[in-house]
């Protein structure tokens, strides 16, 4: 292998792509390999595990405004790397070599940036570096707004670090030094570091150990986050000039630990320290965050000023009894938002909440946030204090250990839309009169284990969700995840107005009667998911003439019991129910055998063993027919293996939308949907299909979406999808497919928006169509580039559909070629051998006798020099002198007759008017062979001397050995190049013998040397001689 060989082997995608599409003859391909183009001028490369930055081609890249590296493995950025860009406004670098504290596996890593790699894009205006192992700000372009550094090594921060960057906005350098991004330091800002950023409106360095607000901040800062540092003084002087700072974040810089969820450090005793007038000058305040700080008191000077606060997190700190009897709101009186959760006594509940009369200051309140403060009783003086608030629209009282709560105070609220009561052991309504009244028990402290402040778990989320109405009611009331067990009327009164209730996760375990929700006669949601309920009566939600959406899922023991019946004939009775959610009840017997409803649209029958139930004959043949005005019907997890045309005509004929994910199917009846007119979704993925071979999708279907993904189809009938002309959403992701035909689609492909193909083992095969096809469709395929992989062969295996390997591929006429050579090497192998066994001596004869007329002929031919030899000697040594002239040119020039050499003398060959060492050049350079003449080696001058560094330079030139050397005195000296060279090219230095009889063996052995090249002469123990290029 040459050295070049390797250098071919990691050929880059685009290259692959390039001479893929010259070699197979392909449509465009993407512009934007191996990324993915997103209108308007996004290009994505995330999660690509990219080393470099990828090269688009010329004629697309000016339509490149936003790029996307984000998570990559990109380790150095060039100067290069983005200049090519002229458009390139937004740049998302993060996530591509972590600080190993962040890293998933510890590992450190260093990014390098050239100088020039950002500067050559002067259009660049946002740029994040965030999760980057850098230790310094690189060199930025003028033109940035928007800057990320966070999570990163930068821990200085200079007056040059961000010179020049006047237009910059936002900047945000969070998570420099922190538990998960160690340093053992703070983050150093200089002062006067950023004063420089004169249009800077946001900046944030939270999780820094910054001690202190940095000094000179520009002016214009509108918001400032300093949030989970340890800044534990605040005083005027730290935000001094910030008179247009709109939100200021200070939380978490003196925490209190006993509710942390990450590594904490206790306040110090006496801390935090704010000066009364910390805030009074900052007129233009909208958000303060004091969160986490350690609070035990609220001073009310520290609000003087703050006229335009609309916002007032003071979460997580110990305001338990400041809650009761601060006077700090009085001047709040246009907050918006406020935010109390978490205020608890360590280890201690209290039994009821007061709240201090300042609250009633508090006109403009629009939110309150009161969650875990935990009490035990919610009394109507509370409450009464704030029905007051004229513009309260949410009130959080979640996860507080309630269990007394006078439900009907909140319908004096006169603009409440929302009220959460989650996650507390409210079990009904007492019929004792609220110890809050007699004043005795608000002093009464509770001991609680430190578990008990745990949240409860989040809830699984649910393939559909029927509560989506909620957003829109006028009053919801969540009481979810509390302790009810059963529902009585006397709960809900005065509540008439309520429209949406929550009452999912918990213990209710009663039939309803159609009496429980009477004084609800406007609600229009109820989720009674996650309970015990025991649906047998007819007139069960009757009483609510309003009901549009009823959840009912997850109420599974009852139905589970045996023997016991079910009716669901009150779904009649509701005359504007619209979505009904039966969902994962396990239903499977006894139950109504048809569900009536002219109003239901959207039904949830997920998770139940429909498959049991058809099963029984006719029994439930109909149980879906009468729904009139059904358009949707969710029948997934039903454990179906068959589906009968049958079944399907006994379906609603106005049926839109069918589900029927995550079952068994391992065959599907498709002219069956003939049935279903109406049908434009239909959703059978997590199925066991394995091919789409019987009929296809019949003629005049209005079906325009299906889900086939998570089967095992590997294969499709040619013109199964063809006949559905309003087909344009189809996944046949995860599956088997081998090939995507074009053939399977006719004319529908032009008609498609969607065609999901990823995650198939595609056979990237030299030539497949499906390359060809899935680039006319390139814009309609998501995941082209990198998300559609190869499945074999063995080499492409995970690889995109463009990065074929054209060494896989066959070419048909150089199959028959290299047939043709290993047949004729195989029958050299087996005749050579025999033949030399036979006949060696007579072959081995004839070979040197043709060697020795051949090679002359063909020499003279192939390297057309005038001379042989080139013949240099001391023309001053007479004796040497008269055996060149008299022994050496007779014996080689006259007496070889048609073997006769041409020799190059210098009296007699060199011409006249040039100078010496233009005719000693071309006779070295115009001669196959220079012999050197020497009657000793020890001393070398003069014109052999120059022949031989000639010599010596056509070696280096031409890789040519043309020197022979001649010694007529073989007792002399020898130089130590002379016996260097008798060891690695013995033939050719000859020495002339003293004894006349062996003159004969002289001149042979010469008009060898002088005929044959050197390269055939030398020693193969040392070395091999210059190679021929």
């Amino acid at each position: 292998m040459g050295p070049c060989s390797s250098a071919l082997q990691p050929l880059s995608l685009l290259v692959w792509a390039a001479v893929l599409a010259v070699g197979l003859g392909l449509g465009t391909l993407p512009a934007f390999l191996p990324c993915e183009f997103r209108d308007p001028g996004l290009v994505n490369c995330n999660w690509l595990f990219l080393k470099s930055v990828p090269r688009f081609k010329a004629a697309s890249r000016n339509n490149i405004t936003s790029l996307s590296l984000l998570s990559n493995r990109i380790h150095h950025l060039h100067d290069s790397d983005f200049a090519h860009l002229p458009n390139l406004r937004r740049l998302n670098l993060k996530w591509n070599c972590p600080p190993a504290g962040l890293s998933p596996m510890h590992f450190p890593c260093h990014m390098t940036i050239e100088r020039n790699t950002f500067l050559a894009v002067p259009t660049l205006e946002e740029l994040n570096l965030s999760y980057n192992g850098i230790s310094t700000v690189p060199a930025l372009p003028s033109s940035l707004v928007f800057l990320s550094l966070s999570r990163t090594n930068i821990l200085t921060l200079g007056p040059a670090s961000l010179a020049g960057l006047h237009s910059l906005r936002f900047l945000f350098i969070d998570g420099n030094c922190y538990y998960k991004n160690p340093c053992g330091r703070a983050l150093e800002v200089a002062p006067g570091a950023l004063a420089n950023l004169s249009n800077l409106t946001r900046l944030s360095l939270k999780y820094n150990n910054l001690t202190a607000v940095p000094q000179n901040l520009p002016p214009s800062l509108e918001y400032l986050l300093l949030s989970y540092n340890h800044i534990v003084k605040l005083a005027p002087q730290d935000l001094a000039n910030l008179t247009a700072l709109r939100v200021l974040d200070v939380g978490g810089n003196c925490r209190r630990c006993d509710h942390a969820r990450n590594p904490c450090v206790e306040c110090p005793l006496g801390f935090p320290q704010l000066h009364p007038y910390t805030f009074s000058h900052l007129s233009h305040l909208e958000g303060l965050v004091l969160k986490d700080n350690s609070l035990y008191s609220l001073n009310a000077t520290w609000f003087h000023g703050l006229d335009n606060l609309t916002t007032l997190d003071l979460s997580e700190n110990f305001l338990y009894d400041c809650i009761n009897k601060t006077t700090a709101f009085r001047s709040l009186a246009r907050l918006r938002k406020l935010n109390l959760a978490f205020n608890y006594q360590k280890g201690m509940s209290i039994s009821h909440l007061h709240l201090a009369p300042s609250f009633g200051n508090l006109t403009s309140l629009q939110e309150l946030d009161m969650h875990g403060i935990f009490f035990h009783s919610l009394s109507k003086t509370t409450l009464q204090l704030l029905a007051r608030l004229p513009s309260l629209q949410t009130l959080h009282l979640e996860m507080n250990f309630i269990t007394q709560a006078p439900l009907s105070v909140f319908g004096n609220f006169s603009s409440l839309r929302f009220v959460d009561l989650s996650n507390n052991r409210i079990s009904g309504v007492s019929k004792r009169k609220p110890a809050a009244a007699t004043g005795e028990a608000d002093s009464k402290e509770v001991w609680v284990q430190s578990q008990d402040f745990a949240p409860a778990p989040l809830e699984a989320p649910r393939s559909k969700d029927f509560m989506q109405n909620c957003s829109k009611s006028s009053f919801t009331l969540d009481l979810s995840r509390n302790t009810l067990v059963t529902v009585r009327p006397e709960m809900f009164e005065g509540l008439a107005h309520l429209q949406c209730l929550r009452l999912s996760y918990n213990c209710i375990a009663q039939t309803p009667s159609g009496k429980e929700f009477r004084p609800l006669q406007s609600l229009r949601v109820l989720d009674l998911s996650h309970n015990k309920l025991d649906l047998y009566n007819e007139h069960s939600f009757t009483e609510l003439p309003c009901l549009e959406a009823l959840d009912l899922s997850y109420n599974s023991q009852p139905f589970g019991m045996q023997g016991v019946g079910h009716n669901f004939s009150f779904v009649t009775r509701l005359r504007n129910l619209s979505n009904l959610s039966l969902a994962h009840n396990n239903i499977h017997s006894r139950v109504s055998p048809r569900l009536c409803s002219t109003s239901l649209q959207n039904l949830d029958f997920s998770g139940n063993s429909l498959s049991r139930m058809w099963a029984e004959g006719d029994l439930y043949l109909n149980f879906f027919h009468d729904l009139t005005n059904l358009c949707q019907l969710d029948l997934s997890q039903n454990n179906l293996h068959t589906l009968l045309p049958r079944t399907l005509a006994r379906l609603p004929k106005g049926l839109q939308r069918l589900y029927l994910r995550d079952n068994y199917l391992a065959f599907f009846n498709w002219s069956s949907l003939a049935f279903l007119s109406e049908l434009q979704e239909l959703d059978l993925a997590g199925n066991q299909l394995k091919a789409l071979a019987n009929g296809s999708l019949p003629n005049g279907t209005k079906l325009h979406t299906l889900d086939l993904s998570s089967n095992s189809i590997s294969f499709v009938v040619p013109g199964f999808f063809a006949l559905a002309q309003n087909l344009q959403v189809l996944n046949l992701s995860d599956n088997f497919l081998m090939t995507i035909e074009p053939s399977w689609f006719g004319s529908l492909a032009n008609n498609l928006k969607i065609l999901d193909v990823t995650a198939n083992p595609l056979h990237c095969a030299c030539g497949a169509v499906f390359v060809d096809f899935l680039l006319e469709l390139q814009n309609k395929v998501p995941g082209l580039p990198g998300r559609v992989s190869c499945g074999g062969p063995g080499q492409l295996q995970g690889r995109s559909i463009f990065q074929q390997d054209l060494r896989l591929c066959l070419d048909e006429a150089l199959s028959w070629d290299c047939f043709g050579l290993s047949l004729l090497v195989v029958a050299l192998g087996l005749v050579v051998p025999v033949l030399h066994h036979l006949c060696g001596w007579d072959l081995w004869y004839c070979f040197y006798l043709c060697q020795a007329w051949l090679p002359r002929w063909g020499l003279r031919g192939a390297d057309a020099l005038p001379y042989d030899a080139f013949v240099v000697f001391d023309k001053a040594q007479s004796a040497v002198a008269d055996w060149v002239y008299n022994e050496l040119r007779g014996r080689l020039e006259e007496r070889r007759g048609r073997r006769a050499l041409r020799l190059c003398l210098e009296e007699r060959d060199w011409l006249p008017g040039k100078t010496l060492f233009e005719n000693l050049w071309a006779s070295v350079y115009g001669s196959h062979k220079t012999l050197f003449v020497l009657a000793h080696t020890d001393r070398v001058s003069g014109l052999l001397r120059a022949g031989f560094l000639l010599a010596q330079q056509r070696l280096l030139e031409d890789r040519m050995d043309v020197v022979v050397l001649v010694i007529l005195r073989p007792d002399a000296r020898r130089s130590r190049y002379v016996r260097l060279r008798q060891r690695l090219c013995r033939h050719s230095v000859l020495l002339w013998p003293h004894q006349p009889g062996g003159q004969g063996r002289f001149w042979a052995q010469l008009g060898t040397a002088l005929t044959r090249d050197n390269r055939h002469f030398y020693n193969q123990n040392f070395c091999r001689g210059p190679a021929a290029e």
